[in-house]
């Protein structure tokens, strides 16, 4: 493993690769600080391939819009986690991937396949991750309010259940003994609680200050540790916290450790034998040529140093090290195809451009104003010679995938690839205007295969229920 770099030209400081060479940046240490896939390529025509299959060729066989997942880009970011707790963490260590970036059975499987764990939020997740071949001593089960139902799965299989707040207590209780848990045969356990601990990313994705919905309150954490020691049906394997997502600050990590720590002596001191600290995931990636995150191998030995040194501070025997990564460990993987349709041209104000896509298959550039990499599939080494504004499909005025996109012309059929869509669209899909879902195929060694089937139109009916008194109305 290594760096390996190709000659770079890049574009406006919007993002656009677009320019007189294309650069495909191939960092198998860290694949989160590439703009692309690490096996984006020319092949012999002048056109993007990705693991060896030209994109354009994708799109003409699958359909747009596609969700791509690189399959060796995916590998390699299990194995540099992977490596790197190996070799900056002296104690036992294992990643789990947060399964909400990106789920599916391809993905859990590969996951498993490398020797990661899983965390699931949902009986979907949880079923998605074990029917993918991920075992149930690697998944960890979370929620701010999960069902009676969902703890009764998550008991069945065996999984860590995290206890957010006090209902997952209550209802343990009650579901536990009734479902076989006992002081021999006790539920896994993990206690998750707030740290406090501010750090600068989007408000909706800062998971680690005081007012958040996720996990008890740190002042709580004495009252609910002397609570669990009571309950025979339970043992508290660890703690979990998580400080938000998309961060490139080192710093709020360091903090996390000593807090972290503070809290494993307090409940070793209560008699819970916590072997398991989780530290939650958030490290960012590069979306836009001028993001600049930390790198996996940065992330991991800030963190491990720092818990380990935190532990031996407060003369603590090691526990095992857990991290959480999602979107760093899934999103560069990924690459989502559209065709290009209508135009319209604003004399001194804008272009807009329109795609066969929008919000209903990423919608995060509505939501949190996220910025991406595009490029026309077929044409990277074209110099740009035009700003637009990249337009989704769906009636919302604020359908807009990419503002101030420097293309070449383009005409109705291109096919454009945006980059670094591996996480938090395929799982935040949704079916506005009633448009199906996207198509998705994995690529590897000249190879696809499809993992996900598209969507069709009259499938979106299938929940739909008319009422007889409305049958005869016309």
């Amino acid at each position: 493993m290594g760096t390996e770099t190709v000659a770079v030209s890049t574009g406006p400081a919007t993002g656009s690769l677009v320019g007189r060479a294309f650069e495909p940046s191939r960092d198998l240490l860290s694949p989160n600080r590439n703009l692309t896939p690490i096996t984006t390529d020319l092949d012999a025509q002048g056109r993007l391939e990705v693991g060896g299959v030209a994109l354009s060729a994708l799109a003409q066989r699958y359909g747009t819009p596609l969700y791509v997942l690189d399959e060796a880009s995916l590998r390699a970011t299990c194995q540099a986690y992977r490596g790197a707790l190996e070799a900056h963490y002296p104690g036992p260590s294992l990643a789990l991937y947060a399964s909400k970036a990106n789920s599916s059975l391809a993905i859990s499987a590969l996951v498993a396949s490398e020797g990661l764990g899983l965390d699931a939020v949902s009986a979907g997740e949880l079923l998605t991750a074990l029917n993918g071949g991920m075992p149930a001593e690697r998944i960890v089960f979370h929620g701010n309010n999960k069902s009676a139902d969902e703890l009764a799965l998550a008991l069945e299989r065996g999984v860590t259940v995290v206890l957010d707040n006090w209902r997952d207590i209550e209802l343990l209780s009650e579901l536990a003994p009734a479902a076989g848990a006992s002081p021999e045969a006790p539920v896994p356990l993990l206690l998750r609680f707030t740290p406090g601990i501010e750090c600068h990313t989007h408000e909706y994705i800062r998971t680690g200050h005081l007012d958040s919905k996720f996990g008890f309150d740190p002042d709580q954490l004495e009252t609910v540790l002397r609570h669990l020691s009571g309950c025979s049906w339970g043992l508290l394997r660890g703690l979990h916290a998580h400080i938000g997502s998309q961060i490139f600050e080192l710093q709020p990590h360091q903090d996390l450790a000593g807090v972290m720590a503070d809290a494993l002596a307090l409940a070793r001191s209560l008699g819970h034998p916590c072997t398991d600290l989780n530290v939650g995931g958030g490290l960012g990636i590069r979306y836009v040529v001028s993001d600049d995150p930390p790198s996996i191998q940065e992330w991991v030995r800030t963190v491990a140093e720092a818990v380990a040194s935190a532990c031996r501070e407060r003369q603590l025997e090691l526990p095992r090290l857990l991290c959480e990564p999602g979107r760093s460990l899934v999103a560069t993987a990924g690459v989502t195809l559209y065709a290009v349709g209508s135009r319209k041209d604003i004399a001194g104000l804008r272009t807009y451009l329109s795609v066969d896509g929008g919000m209903s298959d990423n919608p995060r550039p509505i939501t949190y104003q996220s910025a991406y990499t595009a490029v026309l599939a077929d044409r990277p080494l074209v110099e740009a010679s035009e700003t637009v504004t990249l337009a989704g499909k769906h009636c919302e005025s604020g359908d807009v995938l990419l503002k101030d996109l420097s293309l070449p012309p383009a005409a109705p059929g291109d096919v454009l690839a945006v980059f670094a869509t591996g996480a938090y669209n395929a799982s935040m899909a949704s079916n506005y205007n009633r448009i199906p879902r996207p198509a998705a195929v994995i690529v590897g060694g000249g190879q696809s295969e499809l993992v996900q089937r598209r969507e069709q139109p009259d499938e979106l009916l299938r929940y739909d229920l008319l009422p007889e008194r409305f049958s005869s109305v016309t």
